[in-house]
């Protein structure tokens, strides 16, 4: 699936009256008159605080949505055969729902365009995509390229090995080769890992989880290091789970967000309306009961992952911090 390519418009009716309105103000005109035509403008549709940037307002004019999704990061965003589906894409098309309900596009098309972790960054910044909802983890050097909505998972980083590799902990890899997912916030703190703590690894970059989840399996590496989410749901998609187990303290927790192009606060005011809602409502611990506890498509598989305390701290209060 492709999403067509999007260009800014170049018309900017509203802009010009906006500056119209101004002019009038600041000329002591009466304020009957500026209600007059500001209620004008109102009747023109949706307005957005940038016309040329916003992000919603193009999806207004092209009446589609380029939605980035992920094909095998289970149970957030994956392809089960026939639809994408998982935690996180629910969640973007709640958000997706209350796109159509602001703009008024009752048939709002929606694309969804397959990325992965080293292209969802550079696809986003060449509008190639609109949204991303999967398994992105807000970090402070991200922030440098793009903007990211309130939280919606954390969790720790930890590691995936074979049950009778005798690995227990991240000490226990000093001189292994080990592999994680090329251009995830995991690669950065595993450089970082073997660096403090001299245990003098070799490091594989896999161009996505199941490559690196092969990799332990095949016997290339003997630990996958990455998000305990991720690795729980790849273990769970094995023939024999059982062959495997996730272990390690964790290194650190980091969380997942939304991410879209920087300076869009109408788009931000959206996503995090719709996050905020579904999380203090109690949507969000029952979508997590769905996707953690119970039965997951293709294969029925239980991920068996009752909701932690950080959590639940974070649906009782929603932030956008990140936690690295």
């Amino acid at each position: 699936m492709n999403a067509a390519r999007r260009t800014s418009d170049p018309r900017a009716p509203l802009s010009a009256l906006s500056r119209y309105v101004r002019r009038l103000s600041t000329r002591s005109t009466s304020f009957a008159l500026i209600a007059l035509v500001a209620a004008s403008i109102a009747l023109c549709g949706p307005v957005f605080a940038d016309d040329q940037a916003s992000t919603l307002k193009r999806i207004h004019d092209d009446n589609a949505i380029s939605l980035g999704v992920r094909e095998a990061s289970v149970p957030f965003s994956y392809f089960d055969g026939e639809k994408t589906v998982g935690y996180s894409q629910a969640i973007a098309l709640k958000i997706v729902d209350e796109i159509r309900k602001t703009l008024d596009r009752p048939d709002l098309t929606v694309n969804e365009v397959p990325i992965t972790s080293s292209t969802r960054i550079p696809m986003l910044l060449n509008n190639q995509i609109d949204l991303e909802c999967s398994s992105t983890t807000h970090t402070r050097e991200r922030e440098a390229q793009v903007a990211f909505s309130h939280s919606f998972f954390v969790y720790p980083v930890r590691m995936l090995v074979r049950r009778n590799s005798g690995i227990a902990d991240f000490n226990d890899l000093t001189g292994k080769t080990i592999v994680t997912t090329a251009g995830t916030s995991v690669e950065r703190v595993v450089r970082r890992l073997d660096s403090d703590r001299h245990l003098n690894m070799r490091i594989i970059s896999a161009p996505d989880h199941p490559q690196a989840l092969a990799a332990v399996r095949d016997g290339r590496a003997v630990a996958f290091l990455m998000d305990e989410p991720i690795l729980t749901g790849m273990r769970a998609t094995q023939p024999h789970p059982a062959d495997f187990v996730v272990t390690g303290t964790p290194l650190m927790s980091e969380s997942y967000a939304c991410m879209f192009r920087k300076g869009d606060a109408p788009l931000r005011a959206l996503v995090n309306r719709v996050i905020d809602r579904m999380q203090v409502s109690g949507d969000a611990e029952r979508l997590y009961d769905t996707w953690f506890t119970q039965p997951i498509p293709p294969h029925g598989i239980n991920l068996d992952t009752p909701l932690s305390p950080q959590m639940r701290a974070l649906f009782a209060h929603p932030n956008d911090v990140p936690l690295d």
